[in-house]
């Protein structure tokens, strides 16, 4: 959730005026009009480290400080380490000095933290997925289950991976050429074809790099591909279709094992 959305929804949780929310700053010593605190929250800019501390105390969510690097010390007061302190520092001399400000930091912070996000919410739904398969694991019919996301691997325009729960959970043959095989996603698209097909079902290997010329599911600036890997640019099979160019937010989901007969 953006900085402005938290900062919105923790004032209409707690009740509070803009109003009261400038004056508690103001009589801080801190510059906030109402109309600063309304840009706050639209996103329009950002309240420094300093005010946004107090804000967070103000609406009773120090634990989101923590998010940010803040510890409890032994007093049970919220504090930076001396090394995140020295970040800090750095961040608001260059907001004081630099021409561009940092609106370049800012971009790759939060392009790192939408990154993060969605591998975090890869790893919850892996973890799920191993505690389930472990509980209807049945040695009689020697089957397992893993999640299966619907349509979400794109041999096509691409489509964000992960942004929901999984739309339901498949068997799967428990046979050692899938022992590695830790979730499915449907492909959609026909950039990838003869190997694979619109609508066939990839069996996927949970890992976040695989070897030039691998098959993968990779996400680049949001958008999820089943693609093979080049050196620069991940590739389609099909050559009717364009190759998706690598870069910096380029994040390898797993390796493709087989389709799912």
């Amino acid at each position: 959730m953006k900085i402005g959305n938290i900062l919105r929804e923790s004032r209409l949780h707690t009740k509070k005026s803009v109003k009261e929310v400038s004056d508690f700053l103001i009589k801080r010593g801190y510059k906030a009009s109402e109309k600063t605190i309304y840009s706050w929250e639209s996103g329009n800019s950002k309240p420094d480290i300093d005010s946004f501390m107090r804000l967070c105390e103000l609406y009773g969510i120090k634990d989101i400080l923590k998010t940010f690097g803040y510890r409890e010390d032994s007093e049970n007061e919220l504090r930076l380490s001396i090394k995140e302190t020295e970040l800090i520092e750095k961040y608001r001399f260059i907001t004081s000095y630099s021409i561009k400000g940092t609106s370049a930091i800012d971009t790759i912070i939060d392009n790192e933290c939408t990154l993060a996000n969605e591998i975090k919410k890869q790893k919850e739904y892996i973890t799920k997925l191993e505690i389930l398969s472990t509980e209807d694991h049945n040695e009689n019919t020697k089957t397992r289950w893993i999640n299966y996301y619907y349509r979400l691997a794109s041999a096509g325009s691409g489509q964000i991976l992960f942004d929901s729960p999984p739309t339901m959970r498949i068997e799967i043959p428990d046979i050692p050429q899938y022992k590695n095989v830790d979730y499915a996603v449907g492909v959609n698209g026909n950039s990838m074809e003869p190997t694979f097909l619109d609508n066939d079902t990839l069996l996927v290997e949970m890992t976040d790099s695989v070897e030039q010329g691998d098959i993968g599911i990779f996400l680049v600036d949001g958008d999820c591909y089943v693609k093979q890997r080049g050196t620069q640019e991940l590739i389609s099979i099909n050559k009717e279709c364009p190759n998706i160019p690598l870069n910096e937010s380029a994040r390898c989901m797993g390796k493709v094992i087989g389709t799912l007969q």
